[in-house]
């Protein structure tokens, strides 16, 4: 399995999860936009601090699992964390709160 693979896995897992936990939090547009808000930044700071520690040769990757495309130095499938952590994690934690509010 690649990493590409396993990605899409793993985020369509938590892109299904988040949404539900959004709608039974009553999550609205405006949370909405602030969860995409904070993916972009997620994204942007992995791309950045990745490429960096790639040009540092702290860690290498199977070049043979990676589908090849590159943001700097930064292979796609490193997005995927981010990702996830940004749509998981204020899902929760909206979910959490409006449950402790009953």
């Amino acid at each position: 399995m690649s990493y590409a693979q396993l990605n899409l896995v793993f985020l369509a897992v938590a892109g299904v999860v988040a949404v539900v936990l959004a709608r039974r939090a009553g999550a609205g547009p405006r949370w909405w936009q602030a969860v995409a808000l904070v993916v972009v930044v997620l994204a942007v700071l992995t791309v950045v601090f990745d490429s960096l520690m790639i040009m540092a040769d702290l860690f290498r990757y199977d070049e043979d699992l990676m589908i090849g495309l590159d943001l700097w130095l930064t292979p796609v499938e490193d997005l995927a964390w981010p990702i996830a952590a940004g749509l998981l994690l204020p899902a929760l934690w909206t979910w959490l709160g409006r449950k402790d509010e009953r």
